[in-house]
């Protein structure tokens, strides 16, 4: 199983589009990157998306191949898969994390989520997203007010997890 990404932070974008990436996420690319290896410039796959999506998925290595095989997996030629095809092949591009733990983001990129002075990371299991921080934080109160309606006040969002199987 890979390792996952966890936590969250907010970190200066420079006006060359370098982002530094949190300690903890450059291991979890670093392990997960089969081709890495102390000297050598991790690697990650970038998903920028379609025009509507205002953020960047960063998967690492690792989850790229999973997902490779998951589509290889599909009905080729179905329209499903093509819609797969388009987004995990056609509105990404490779990177590397550089000798001092930054992402460049291309001005094309920073431009399309509204990106300026400052990035926010935020960990989604066996990926991560950079957001605008302000885009984010009205996107979560918008999320948090959904599930406040759909949910009662003390729900705890873990009981949505699936139980494990028993041996």
């Amino acid at each position: 199983m890979a390792r996952r990404f966890r936590g969250s932070d907010t970190f200066k974008v420079d006006a060359k589009g370098r982002v530094s990436i949190p300690a903890p996420f450059r291991r979890v690319i670093e392990a997960s990157d089969p081709d890495w290896k102390d000297g050598l410039r991790p690697n990650i796959v970038i998903v920028y998306g379609p025009e509507s999506q205002d953020w960047l998925d960063v998967f690492s290595m690792e989850a790229i191949h999973e997902m490779d095989e998951q589509i290889g997996m599909m009905q080729r030629g179905s329209p499903e898969r093509l819609l797969i095809e388009e987004l995990m092949y056609g509105q990404s591009f490779e990177a590397q994390i550089d000798d001092d733990g930054r992402l460049i983001i291309p001005q094309k990129y920073r431009d399309k989520i509204g990106l300026k002075n400052e990035a926010f990371f935020i960990s989604a299991g066996d990926y991560f997203r950079i957001w605008n921080p302000e885009t984010y934080e009205a996107r979560a109160a918008r999320r948090s007010q959904r599930l406040a309606d759909q949910y009662p006040e003390d729900f705890d969002p873990r009981s949505l997890l699936p139980p494990l199987p028993r041996g």
